[in-house]
């Protein structure tokens, strides 16, 4: 069974910072590459950041940009989302998916993801 576990959010003020977590089991992690997505009340789930299987590749919405950085330990089966200079519009649920992905190229489309995790709050407070 294939499982992805979101932790590390919680509550930040503005311009702190927090790390989010990523771990992953049941699958060949390092066949997948791994995104991170945020949806806010009321708005569409929006994509954040991704890193392909080999890390040789990362991309990130022009939201995030600067700001967040993303990485993967293909040891210990897990993604970072260090996000910094965090402002009120970060508040979401932070969501992580996988994709099965051959090729070092990152997928930024929600509804292709093959797997996703419960999602864990960030909030952002002015």
């Amino acid at each position: 069974q294939v499982q992805l576990v979101e932790s590390g959010g919680g509550l930040v003020q503005a311009g702190g910072s927090l790390r989010l977590s990523c771990t992953t089991s049941g699958l060949t992690f390092s066949r997948y590459s791994i995104n991170w997505f945020r949806q806010a009340p009321g708005k569409e789930r929006e994509f954040v950041a991704g890193i392909s299987w080999s890390a040789t590749s990362t991309r990130y919405g022009d939201s995030v940009k600067g700001r967040f950085s993303i990485s993967r330990d293909n040891v210990k089966n897990t993604v970072y989302l260090q996000m910094n200079s965090l402002g009120s519009e970060d508040t979401a649920v932070y969501y992580c998916a996988a994709k099965a992905t051959p090729l070092s190229g990152i997928d930024p489309t929600p509804n292709r993801m093959n797997y996703w995790g419960q999602g864990t709050q960030v909030t952002v407070s002015s």
